[in-house]
Protein backbone atom coordinates (compact mmCIF):
# COMPACT_ATOMS: atom_id res chain seq x y z
CA UNK A 1 0.00 0.00 0.00
CA UNK A 2 1.34 3.42 -0.97
CA UNK A 3 1.46 6.31 1.49
CA UNK A 4 -1.75 7.69 -0.03
CA UNK A 5 -3.58 4.44 0.73
CA UNK A 6 -3.82 3.11 -2.85
CA UNK A 7 -2.45 -0.37 -3.71
CA UNK A 8 0.85 -0.72 -5.59
CA UNK A 9 0.55 -1.70 -9.25
CA UNK A 10 3.60 -3.59 -10.54
CA UNK A 11 4.30 -4.78 -14.08
CA UNK A 12 6.82 -7.60 -14.59
CA UNK A 13 8.12 -8.41 -18.04
CA UNK A 14 10.29 -11.06 -19.64
CA UNK A 15 10.36 -14.77 -20.24
CA UNK A 16 11.13 -17.17 -23.06
CA UNK A 17 12.72 -19.78 -20.80
CA UNK A 18 12.22 -21.11 -17.28
CA UNK A 19 15.40 -19.25 -16.32
CA UNK A 20 13.54 -15.96 -16.82
CA UNK A 21 10.01 -17.01 -15.87
CA UNK A 22 10.58 -18.66 -12.48
CA UNK A 23 12.59 -15.73 -11.03
CA UNK A 24 9.84 -13.38 -12.28
CA UNK A 25 7.17 -15.43 -10.51
CA UNK A 26 9.33 -15.61 -7.36
CA UNK A 27 9.59 -11.79 -7.37
CA UNK A 28 5.80 -11.49 -7.83
CA UNK A 29 5.14 -13.94 -4.99
CA UNK A 30 7.53 -12.12 -2.64
CA UNK A 31 5.95 -8.75 -3.49
CA UNK A 32 2.42 -10.12 -2.89
CA UNK A 33 3.53 -11.64 0.41
CA UNK A 34 4.67 -8.22 1.63
CA UNK A 35 1.97 -6.19 -0.15
CA UNK A 36 -1.10 -8.48 -0.37
CA UNK A 37 -3.35 -5.82 -1.91
CA UNK A 38 -0.93 -5.11 -4.79
CA UNK A 39 -2.00 -5.62 -8.38
CA UNK A 40 0.52 -7.38 -10.63
CA UNK A 41 0.45 -7.69 -14.41
CA UNK A 42 2.96 -9.74 -16.40
CA UNK A 43 3.95 -8.98 -19.99
CA UNK A 44 5.42 -11.81 -22.06
CA UNK A 45 6.08 -12.86 -25.64
CA UNK A 46 3.23 -14.51 -27.53
CA UNK A 47 3.82 -18.22 -28.10
CA UNK A 48 6.47 -18.51 -25.37
CA UNK A 49 6.17 -20.63 -22.23
CA UNK A 50 5.40 -17.69 -19.92
CA UNK A 51 1.95 -17.43 -21.55
CA UNK A 52 1.17 -20.79 -19.88
CA UNK A 53 3.35 -20.76 -16.74
CA UNK A 54 2.35 -17.31 -15.44
CA UNK A 55 -1.44 -17.98 -15.42
CA UNK A 56 -0.70 -21.35 -13.76
CA UNK A 57 0.99 -19.36 -10.98
CA UNK A 58 -2.15 -17.25 -10.58
CA UNK A 59 -1.18 -14.02 -12.39
CA UNK A 60 -2.58 -12.19 -15.42
CA UNK A 61 -0.34 -11.85 -18.47
CA UNK A 62 -0.46 -9.85 -21.70
CA UNK A 63 1.48 -10.98 -24.78
CA UNK A 64 3.62 -8.99 -27.21
CA UNK A 65 4.30 -10.13 -30.79
CA UNK A 66 8.06 -10.04 -30.30
CA UNK A 67 10.92 -12.43 -31.07
CA UNK A 68 14.69 -12.19 -30.88
CA UNK A 69 17.12 -11.46 -33.67
CA UNK A 70 18.63 -14.63 -35.12
CA UNK A 71 22.42 -14.72 -34.90
CA UNK A 72 22.60 -16.39 -38.32
CA UNK A 73 21.37 -14.72 -41.50
CA UNK A 74 17.64 -15.34 -41.50
CA UNK A 75 14.59 -14.00 -43.35
CA UNK A 76 12.82 -13.73 -39.97
CA UNK A 77 15.25 -10.91 -39.08
CA UNK A 78 13.59 -8.75 -41.75
CA UNK A 79 10.36 -8.68 -39.72
CA UNK A 80 12.15 -7.85 -36.44
CA UNK A 81 11.95 -4.01 -36.70
CA UNK A 82 8.20 -4.20 -37.36
CA UNK A 83 7.63 -6.60 -34.45
CA UNK A 84 9.73 -4.38 -32.19
CA UNK A 85 7.84 -1.23 -33.15
CA UNK A 86 4.48 -2.99 -32.73
CA UNK A 87 5.56 -4.30 -29.31
CA UNK A 88 6.68 -0.84 -28.14
CA UNK A 89 3.33 0.62 -29.22
CA UNK A 90 1.38 -2.12 -27.45
CA UNK A 91 3.60 -1.63 -24.37
CA UNK A 92 2.70 2.08 -24.32
CA UNK A 93 -0.99 1.19 -24.40
CA UNK A 94 -0.61 -1.39 -21.60
CA UNK A 95 1.24 1.19 -19.48
CA UNK A 96 -1.46 3.80 -20.10
CA UNK A 97 -4.21 1.32 -19.16
CA UNK A 98 -2.54 -0.26 -16.10
CA UNK A 99 -0.68 2.84 -14.77
CA UNK A 100 2.04 0.92 -12.89
CA UNK A 101 3.95 2.22 -9.87
CA UNK A 102 7.05 0.50 -11.29
CA UNK A 103 8.11 -1.94 -14.02
CA UNK A 104 10.45 -4.90 -13.45
CA UNK A 105 12.37 -6.53 -16.33
CA UNK A 106 13.83 -10.01 -15.88
CA UNK A 107 15.22 -10.50 -19.39
CA UNK A 108 13.72 -12.25 -22.39
CA UNK A 109 12.08 -10.88 -25.53
CA UNK A 110 9.24 -8.90 -23.92
CA UNK A 111 11.43 -7.14 -21.38
CA UNK A 112 13.04 -4.72 -23.85
CA UNK A 113 9.97 -3.05 -25.41
CA UNK A 114 8.11 -2.68 -22.10
CA UNK A 115 11.02 -1.21 -20.13
CA UNK A 116 11.95 1.07 -23.02
CA UNK A 117 8.37 2.38 -23.16
CA UNK A 118 8.20 2.72 -19.34
CA UNK A 119 11.46 4.65 -19.18
CA UNK A 120 10.19 6.95 -21.91
CA UNK A 121 7.21 7.77 -19.70
CA UNK A 122 9.36 8.33 -16.59
CA UNK A 123 8.05 5.24 -14.79
CA UNK A 124 10.65 3.77 -12.35
CA UNK A 125 12.22 0.56 -13.70
CA UNK A 126 14.23 -2.22 -12.08
CA UNK A 127 16.29 -4.77 -14.01
CA UNK A 128 17.01 -8.23 -12.66
CA UNK A 129 20.06 -9.65 -14.50
CA UNK A 130 20.41 -13.38 -13.83
CA UNK A 131 23.64 -14.14 -15.67
CA UNK A 132 27.30 -13.36 -15.04
CA UNK A 133 27.47 -11.84 -18.53
CA UNK A 134 24.84 -9.17 -19.17
CA UNK A 135 22.80 -9.27 -22.36
CA UNK A 136 22.72 -6.37 -24.84
CA UNK A 137 19.12 -5.38 -24.03
CA UNK A 138 19.79 -5.08 -20.30
CA UNK A 139 22.99 -3.12 -20.92
CA UNK A 140 21.02 -0.58 -22.99
CA UNK A 141 18.10 -0.41 -20.54
CA UNK A 142 20.43 -0.03 -17.54
CA UNK A 143 21.26 3.55 -18.57
CA UNK A 144 17.83 4.71 -17.36
CA UNK A 145 17.01 1.97 -14.82
CA UNK A 146 16.73 3.04 -11.18
CA UNK A 147 18.14 -0.25 -9.84
CA UNK A 148 19.92 -3.27 -11.33
CA UNK A 149 19.74 -6.42 -9.22
CA UNK A 150 22.51 -8.85 -10.15
CA UNK A 151 23.31 -12.47 -9.32
CA UNK A 152 27.11 -12.24 -9.54
CA UNK A 153 29.73 -9.87 -8.11
CA UNK A 154 31.87 -7.61 -10.36
CA UNK A 155 29.02 -6.58 -12.67
CA UNK A 156 30.11 -2.93 -12.80
CA UNK A 157 31.81 -3.75 -16.12
CA UNK A 158 28.29 -3.88 -17.60
CA UNK A 159 26.21 -1.53 -15.44
CA UNK A 160 26.48 1.82 -13.59
CA UNK A 161 28.10 0.90 -10.27
CA UNK A 162 25.95 3.20 -8.13
CA UNK A 163 22.73 1.42 -9.18
CA UNK A 164 23.88 -2.20 -8.81
CA UNK A 165 22.60 -4.35 -5.97
CA UNK A 166 24.11 -7.84 -5.53
CA UNK A 167 21.04 -9.88 -4.58
CA UNK A 168 21.46 -13.26 -6.26
CA UNK A 169 18.67 -14.91 -8.25
CA UNK A 170 15.30 -15.59 -6.61
CA UNK A 171 14.31 -19.26 -6.58
CA UNK A 172 11.26 -21.31 -5.66
CA UNK A 173 10.71 -21.38 -1.91
CA UNK A 174 10.48 -25.18 -1.59
CA UNK A 175 14.16 -25.46 -2.60
CA UNK A 176 15.28 -23.39 0.39
CA UNK A 177 14.64 -26.29 2.79
CA UNK A 178 15.50 -29.86 1.74
CA UNK A 179 16.04 -31.16 5.28
CA UNK A 180 14.28 -34.47 5.93
CA UNK A 181 12.92 -34.85 2.37
CA UNK A 182 15.19 -37.67 1.14
CA UNK A 183 12.94 -40.61 2.09
CA UNK A 184 9.89 -38.95 0.52
CA UNK A 185 12.00 -38.20 -2.56
CA UNK A 186 13.13 -41.83 -2.98
CA UNK A 187 9.51 -43.01 -2.74
CA UNK A 188 8.28 -40.31 -5.14
CA UNK A 189 10.65 -41.34 -7.93
CA UNK A 190 10.84 -45.11 -7.27
CA UNK A 191 14.50 -44.96 -6.18
CA UNK A 192 16.25 -47.39 -3.83
CA UNK A 193 18.14 -46.18 -0.73
CA UNK A 194 21.29 -48.27 -1.22
CA UNK A 195 22.34 -46.85 -4.62
CA UNK A 196 23.93 -43.46 -5.37
CA UNK A 197 21.56 -41.08 -7.19
CA UNK A 198 22.76 -39.12 -10.22
CA UNK A 199 20.34 -36.29 -11.08
CA UNK A 200 20.60 -35.18 -14.72
CA UNK A 201 19.03 -31.88 -15.77
CA UNK A 202 19.03 -30.36 -19.23
CA UNK A 203 16.43 -27.65 -18.70
CA UNK A 204 12.68 -27.79 -19.27
CA UNK A 205 13.00 -28.20 -23.05
CA UNK A 206 15.93 -30.62 -22.88
CA UNK A 207 19.60 -30.69 -23.87
CA UNK A 208 20.52 -32.92 -26.81
CA UNK A 209 24.18 -33.42 -25.88
CA UNK A 210 23.47 -34.30 -22.24
CA UNK A 211 20.77 -36.74 -23.34
CA UNK A 212 23.13 -38.37 -25.86
CA UNK A 213 25.84 -38.59 -23.19
CA UNK A 214 23.47 -40.35 -20.77
CA UNK A 215 22.34 -42.77 -23.49
CA UNK A 216 25.97 -43.62 -24.28
CA UNK A 217 26.79 -44.36 -20.62
CA UNK A 218 23.51 -45.51 -19.06
CA UNK A 219 24.27 -49.24 -19.11
CA UNK A 220 27.67 -48.57 -17.59
CA UNK A 221 26.06 -46.39 -14.90
CA UNK A 222 23.62 -49.21 -14.12
CA UNK A 223 26.35 -51.89 -13.96
CA UNK A 224 28.38 -49.75 -11.55
CA UNK A 225 25.51 -49.35 -9.11
CA UNK A 226 24.21 -45.89 -9.92
CA UNK A 227 20.57 -44.97 -10.33
CA UNK A 228 19.66 -42.03 -12.57
CA UNK A 229 16.88 -39.51 -12.19
CA UNK A 230 16.93 -37.94 -15.63
CA UNK A 231 14.92 -34.98 -16.90
CA UNK A 232 15.19 -35.36 -20.66
CA UNK A 233 12.97 -32.38 -21.62
CA UNK A 234 9.85 -32.36 -23.77
CA UNK A 235 11.66 -32.34 -27.14
CA UNK A 236 13.54 -35.56 -26.42
CA UNK A 237 11.39 -37.55 -23.97
CA UNK A 238 9.75 -40.00 -26.41
CA UNK A 239 13.06 -40.93 -28.02
CA UNK A 240 14.89 -41.26 -24.68
CA UNK A 241 12.10 -43.29 -23.03
CA UNK A 242 12.03 -45.68 -25.96
CA UNK A 243 15.84 -46.20 -25.79
CA UNK A 244 15.70 -46.79 -22.00
CA UNK A 245 12.89 -49.36 -22.45
CA UNK A 246 14.81 -51.13 -25.22
CA UNK A 247 17.95 -51.32 -23.05
CA UNK A 248 15.97 -52.94 -20.19
CA UNK A 249 17.81 -50.91 -17.54
CA UNK A 250 15.95 -50.98 -14.22
CA UNK A 251 17.49 -48.00 -12.45
CA UNK A 252 17.49 -45.36 -15.21
CA UNK A 253 14.39 -43.24 -14.55
CA UNK A 254 13.72 -40.87 -17.45
CA UNK A 255 11.08 -38.15 -17.07
CA UNK A 256 9.96 -35.43 -19.48
CA UNK A 257 9.86 -32.80 -16.72
CA UNK A 258 10.40 -32.92 -12.96
CA UNK A 259 7.82 -30.79 -11.19
CA UNK A 260 8.93 -31.63 -7.63
CA UNK A 261 12.44 -30.20 -7.97
CA UNK A 262 12.90 -29.94 -4.21
CA UNK A 263 12.48 -33.74 -3.94
CA UNK A 264 14.77 -34.36 -6.93
CA UNK A 265 17.51 -32.26 -5.30
CA UNK A 266 16.94 -33.98 -1.94
CA UNK A 267 17.39 -37.41 -3.56
CA UNK A 268 20.57 -36.50 -5.47
CA UNK A 269 24.12 -37.42 -4.46
CA UNK A 270 25.57 -35.66 -7.51
CA UNK A 271 24.02 -33.44 -10.17
CA UNK A 272 24.79 -33.00 -13.88
CA UNK A 273 23.24 -29.81 -15.23
CA UNK A 274 23.31 -27.07 -17.82
CA UNK A 275 24.57 -23.77 -16.38
CA UNK A 276 21.61 -21.49 -16.96
CA UNK A 277 21.26 -18.77 -14.34
CA UNK A 278 18.32 -20.33 -12.50
CA UNK A 279 19.89 -23.80 -12.39
CA UNK A 280 23.14 -22.39 -11.01
CA UNK A 281 21.33 -20.38 -8.31
CA UNK A 282 19.19 -23.35 -7.26
CA UNK A 283 22.18 -25.68 -7.13
CA UNK A 284 24.05 -23.22 -4.91
CA UNK A 285 21.27 -23.53 -2.33
CA UNK A 286 21.15 -27.33 -2.68
CA UNK A 287 24.84 -27.74 -1.80
CA UNK A 288 25.55 -31.01 -3.67
CA UNK A 289 28.53 -31.72 -5.95
CA UNK A 290 27.73 -30.49 -9.46
CA UNK A 291 29.10 -31.17 -12.94
CA UNK A 292 28.13 -28.28 -15.22
CA UNK A 293 27.80 -28.95 -18.96
CA UNK A 294 27.21 -25.41 -20.32
CA UNK A 295 25.12 -25.02 -23.44
CA UNK A 296 27.18 -23.59 -26.33
CA UNK A 297 23.99 -22.39 -28.06
CA UNK A 298 23.39 -19.24 -26.01
CA UNK A 299 24.26 -15.58 -26.52
CA UNK A 300 27.83 -14.61 -25.58
CA UNK A 301 28.44 -18.17 -24.31
CA UNK A 302 27.04 -16.93 -20.98
CA UNK A 303 26.47 -20.43 -19.56
CA UNK A 304 30.21 -21.14 -19.66
CA UNK A 305 30.82 -17.80 -17.92
CA UNK A 306 28.19 -18.70 -15.27
CA UNK A 307 29.84 -22.09 -14.68
CA UNK A 308 33.39 -20.71 -14.57
CA UNK A 309 32.47 -18.36 -11.72
CA UNK A 310 31.87 -21.54 -9.67
CA UNK A 311 34.71 -23.64 -11.11
CA UNK A 312 37.19 -20.87 -10.22
CA UNK A 313 35.89 -20.96 -6.63
CA UNK A 314 36.35 -24.78 -6.54
CA UNK A 315 32.57 -25.06 -6.19
CA UNK A 316 31.77 -27.11 -9.32
CA UNK A 317 33.31 -29.20 -12.11
CA UNK A 318 33.10 -28.20 -15.78
CA UNK A 319 32.56 -30.70 -18.60
CA UNK A 320 32.57 -29.13 -22.07
CA UNK A 321 29.50 -29.83 -24.21
CA UNK A 322 31.78 -31.06 -27.02
CA UNK A 323 33.31 -33.68 -24.67
CA UNK A 324 30.20 -34.81 -22.79
CA UNK A 325 29.42 -37.83 -24.99
CA UNK A 326 31.99 -40.42 -23.94
CA UNK A 327 33.34 -38.51 -20.92
CA UNK A 328 30.26 -38.02 -18.73
CA UNK A 329 30.68 -41.18 -16.68
CA UNK A 330 34.45 -40.71 -16.33
CA UNK A 331 33.90 -37.26 -14.78
CA UNK A 332 31.04 -38.43 -12.53
CA UNK A 333 33.15 -41.40 -11.35
CA UNK A 334 36.08 -39.10 -10.55
CA UNK A 335 33.92 -36.87 -8.36
CA UNK A 336 32.19 -39.77 -6.60
CA UNK A 337 35.44 -41.66 -5.97
CA UNK A 338 37.04 -38.66 -4.25
CA UNK A 339 34.72 -38.27 -1.23
CA UNK A 340 36.78 -35.40 0.17
CA UNK A 341 36.49 -33.46 -3.10
CA UNK A 342 32.76 -34.23 -3.42
CA UNK A 343 32.18 -32.90 0.10
CA UNK A 344 34.18 -29.72 -0.50
CA UNK A 345 32.40 -29.07 -3.84
CA UNK A 346 29.07 -29.23 -2.00
CA UNK A 347 30.27 -26.96 0.80
CA UNK A 348 31.88 -24.44 -1.58
CA UNK A 349 28.84 -24.10 -3.83
CA UNK A 350 26.59 -23.68 -0.79
CA UNK A 351 28.84 -20.84 0.42
CA UNK A 352 28.02 -18.96 -2.81
CA UNK A 353 24.24 -19.20 -2.30
CA UNK A 354 22.03 -16.13 -1.86
CA UNK A 355 18.95 -17.53 -0.07
CA UNK A 356 17.35 -14.10 0.57
CA UNK A 357 17.46 -12.98 -3.08
CA UNK A 358 13.69 -12.42 -3.50
CA UNK A 359 13.43 -10.38 -0.29
CA UNK A 360 16.44 -8.23 -1.28
CA UNK A 361 14.96 -7.56 -4.73
CA UNK A 362 11.69 -6.49 -3.07
CA UNK A 363 13.64 -4.07 -0.86
CA UNK A 364 15.38 -2.66 -3.97
CA UNK A 365 12.02 -2.26 -5.70
CA UNK A 366 10.57 -0.49 -2.64
CA UNK A 367 13.55 1.88 -2.60
CA UNK A 368 12.79 3.18 -6.11
CA UNK A 369 9.15 3.77 -5.13
CA UNK A 370 9.96 5.72 -1.96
Amino acid sequence: MKNNGTPYRIMISGGGTGGHIYPAIAIANAWKEKHPDAEILFVGAEGKMEMQKVPEAGYKIEGLKIAGLQRSLSLSNLSFPFKLLGSINKSKKLLADFIPSAVVGVGGYASGPLLYAAQGKGIPTLIQEQNSYAGLTNKLLAKKAKKICVAYPNMEKFFPKDRIQYTGNPVRKDILDLEGKKEKALNQFGLVPEKKVLLVLGGSLGARTINQAVLADMESFEQDGYQLLWQSGKFYFSEMASQVNAAKVKHIHVLEFIKEMDLAYAAADIVVSRAGALSVSELSLVGKPVVFVPSPNVAEDHQTKNAMAYVNAEAAVLLKDSEAVGKLKIVVDQVMADTKKAKSLGENIKAMAKPKAAEEIIEALESILA
